[in-house]
């Protein structure tokens, strides 16, 4: 690992209507961490990753391997390397699941309207990648999206596998920094337990860094190298697990807002 952090924020600033969802928030993640990023309703956590993915006007600086992501739209930062979930599933759902893949894996592919009009041969060669490569990120989720699932579509899928077909999308586009907004919500504790160890096997197998928002404090505990605490806008702690869990400005923040950090 090399000292220049993979996504590097400073002095960020967003605001809405003179109300500032994100104040002056500084925050490095280097390449291989796995960071979680927790904090009570309305502390600017989804915020964060609409400001890093271009899906809202940020001040400040947001650097990604060193070159700055302000000023692109949503599809050049996904092509710098950066994917994301989002707390409500967003999928194509009348496309197949392996269709729902395939489809996300656009920004890489090189083959242009002459060859898909034409079927040339380096089409058909790059779709037969294509494919190869969805199969292989939805095999990464055991038994769940293969099989007879591999044709149906997404609107059929229980809750857990829309999630999971989701960061399967966001696999497809072969990114270096993987942003999950609360991936485990809406799941019971079995599913829970599950996709908790997908987490560190998605940087383990397959090299994500990862920055996590998360309301679940067991999946926090378990999948955290670092865990950042955002309160109004404002980071109040930096650290691991063990600090910031028993840092007294969290433990005011959350039990402000009726929860533990417990």
């Amino acid at each position: 690992m090399n000292g220049t952090p993979l996504l590097d924020i400073r002095n960020l600033i967003v605001e809405f209507g003179g109300l500032r969802a994100l104040d002056g928030v500084d925050i490095q993640v280097n390449e291989g961490e796995i960071v979680s990023v927790i904090g009570p309703n309305g502390a600017g956590k989804t915020t964060l990753f609409n400001a890093i993915t271009a899906s809202v006007e940020a001040d400040g600086e947001i650097l990604f391997e060193g070159d700055t992501l302000l000023g692109l739209d949503p599809n050049q930062v996904t092509s710098r390397g950066v994917a994301r979930t989002f707390q409500n599933v967003r999928l194509f759902a009348n496309m197949t699941v392996l269709e729902n893949v395939m489809v996300s894996q656009h920004c890489r592919t090189k083959q242009g309207t002459f060859g898909a009009l034409f079927y040339t041969k380096a089409f058909r060669q790059e779709e037969a990648e294509i494919r190869a490569r969805a199969e292989e990120i939805l095999g990464f989720f055991g038994t769940r999206l293969v099989g007879f699932r591999l044709d149906q579509p997404a609107a059929v899928l229980s809750y857990a596998n829309r999630r999971r077909l989701e960061i399967a999308r966001a696999m497809a586009t072969q990114p270096k920094l993987l942003l999950l907004d609360e991936p485990v919500a809406g799941m019971n504790p079995v599913e829970s337990a599950e996709l908790t160890g997908l987490i560190g096997r998605l940087r383990d197998e397959w090299g994500f860094t990862i920055v996590v928002i998360e309301h679940d404090m067991e999946v926090v505990r378990e999948v955290s190298d670092r865990v950042i605490v955002l309160d109004h806008g404002v980071m109040i702690a930096d650290g691991d697990y063990e600090e910031v869990s028993s840092d007294p400005r969290v433990i005011e923040a959350y039990l402000g807002h009726g929860a533990t950090t417990k």
